[in-house]
């Protein structure tokens, strides 16, 4: 079997015109980054507006565990399975960040046959929105220390700066650090730090805004400080928002690609699931439902955190729903949810697989509480017996939902062509009636402890005297009635990430909550998540390299 990277550079791209010309385009749509990346134009959207959407596919999965689930490989299959039984598809997926790239994590552009390309651009520089999205955030940053430097007219605590610097990269170096040092020349003394660029609140607007002025007006609305009465110091007062916007100005342009098999991708944004609402960007998505038939889409981790945000978050923002959510499950996370160790995961064992079942019995009560059509499709390795399957079937036929074997790493297309059928035949019974978890107008406390009792299958929360204070100055400002978006652990339903399977009967501890005013929703940190990363002892960096000839290898 070929890596993965051996497989994409084997592949035979179409110039990227061409996958325009499917989406029925033109030039003058499109902006070209090379011969197999473009921008499409803000204007097309404007000029389809009018236009029925097609349907909405929601791809999401259990949670996460070394064995691998495959989401976006399956999600990138899927598109590709659609339209080799002639459905007219397109896939929307987030953009990759560079720290789990160079990290440990690895890429967002799928695996095996069903791959996003070009691989080696998209996980790399791409068409420079993280660059972007990385300067408009530390401009802000930059004008904030120097207006304080510059006399402090807005009377600025700078004990209660709230506005960190990021970089799209993991160094745990920079997640506390002490900027304005070396005398009265270099600014003021205060501490600082970095989160990574996906964490931003930059990111986080950009895959919210539905246009150019709406980006500016979040901006604007972002909070960096409080003042010396407690009052909240935005973008808008150090008069940032427009050289932000500027910065922006060709990052807000959703991107086109092609997977292995030429179907066309939509690939626009990517912020963290666990710290973020880990969705592609709402301009993305919606242009999406204008120019195919079908449109698959995922959200980051599992259905506990990817999916909740997508559900109450991203639909709620953009005044869209799905019309069916599958969710992507392997026998061999099962098992280990189930107790066994990743060494042993090759040996058939049902009892394992009966204990760590319980995990994706819970995510599939979890979406049908959306009133979405729900389906289950297998990702298939060679190991998996025919009583294992059998075994996720039997259950998964308890709970009323159906279940299709997925093959697309090993056979791209042709591997997705059950879970095609599936689908359709799901969409064509629309049966579903979309309703969110909860509503807006309820409390901080209320929104966090539906989602804590309902999704998680947690017994309730407790809060730090910090975070009831943040939540009491929230609501006194006016600004608590919006989605909220937890962070936590992706790995267990809870917020310890050692508790697998189905735990039940934990509390979940909110330490800190912050606003995120332009974005439009409260941020809840629970555990220990952190919005910086750290490298490994062996990054994959390590192993990345360009030989003399141009030719990059061991990215993946």
């Amino acid at each position: 079997m070929f890596t993965d990277i051996e497989i994409a550079q084997n592949c035979q791209m179409m110039h990227i015109g061409e996958i325009a010309k499917k989406l029925n385009l033109t030039d003058d749509d499109i902006e070209y980054y090379g011969k197999y990346k473009a921008k499409i134009s803000t204007d097309v959207y404007e000029r389809l507006k009018d236009k029925k959407d097609g349907k909405l596919v929601l791809v999401t999965a259990i949670n996460p565990t070394p064995a691998g689930e495959g989401k976006t490989t399956t999600t990138v299959g899927l598109g590709q399975a659609m339209n080799k039984i002639g459905k007219n598809c397109i896939i929307a997926l987030r953009e990759p960040s560079l720290g789990p790239v160079m990290g440990v994590k690895g890429g967002a552009a799928g695996g095996g046959y069903a791959q996003v390309v070009p691989m080696e651009d998209i996980n790399l520089h791409f068409t420079g929105d993280m660059h972007a999205i990385t300067a408009a955030h530390n401009l802000l940053a930059a004008l904030l220390d120097n207006h304080i430097k510059q006399g402090n007219e807005l009377n600025i605590d700078t004990t209660k700066i709230v506005f960190k610097r990021v970089l799209d990269m993991n160094d745990r170096a920079l997640r506390n650090i002490v900027v304005g040092l070396g005398g009265k020349i270099n600014g003021v003394p205060r501490e600082d730090g970095f989160m990574i660029t996906v964490a931003s609140e930059v990111m986080a607007i950009l895959c919210l805004a539905d246009s150019l002025q709406d980006l500016k007006r979040r901006f604007g609305k972002i909070i960096v400080a409080y003042d010396m009465d407690g009052k909240p110091v935005t973008a808008a007062d150090l008069k940032a928002d427009g050289a932000m916007t500027l910065l922006m100005k060709d990052a807000i342009k959703p991107n086109l690609v092609q997977t292995l098999e030429n179907t066309p991708c939509l690939m626009h944004g990517g912020p963290f699931a666990n710290i973020a609402h880990g969705c592609n960007s709402i301009m993305a998505t919606k242009l999406a439902l204008k120019l195919g038939d079908y449109v698959i889409t995922e959200a980051g981790f599992g259905a506990d955190l990817g999916a909740e945000k997508f559900l109450d978050i991203k639909c709620n923002s953009a005044k869209i729903q799905p019309d069916a959510i599958v969710i992507v499950a392997t026998v061999r996370a099962l098992k280990y949810n189930g107790g066994v160790a990743k060494a042993d995961l090759k040996e058939e064992n049902l009892d394992a697989l009966k204990k760590g079942i319980v995990n994706l019995e819970k995510h599939v009560e979890n979406m049908k509480k959306y009133g979405v059509p729900v389906i289950v499709t297998l990702n298939s390795f060679f190991t998996d017996t025919d009583a294992e399957t059998s075994l996720v079937e039997e259950c998964c036929a308890k709970l009323g939902v159906k279940v299709a074997i997925s093959k697309v790493f090993e056979k791209g297309g042709e591997g997705g062509v059950e879970l095609a059928k599936l689908l359709c035949e799901t969409l064509d019974k629309n049966e579903g009636k979309f309703k969110r978890l909860y509503d807006d107008e309820m409390s901080i406390e209320d929104k966090i402890n539906r989602i804590v009792t309902e999704i998680y299958g947690g017994a309730g929360v407790a809060y730090t005297p910090a975070a009831k204070k943040k939540i009491k100055q929230i609501e006194e400002m006016g600004l608590d009635k919006v989605p909220v978006c937890i962070a936590k652990t992706q790995y267990s339903l809870s917020d310890n990430q050692n508790l697998l399977g189905r735990p039940e009967g934990f509390t979940v501890t909110v330490r800190d909550v912050n606003i995120s005013n332009g974005a439009g929703f409260v941020v809840v940190l629970t555990g220990d998540i952190m919005t910086m990363p750290g490298l490994p002892k062996v990054p994959a960096a390590n192993g990345i390299d360009i030989d003399d000839d141009g030719k990059i290898v061991g990215l993946f």
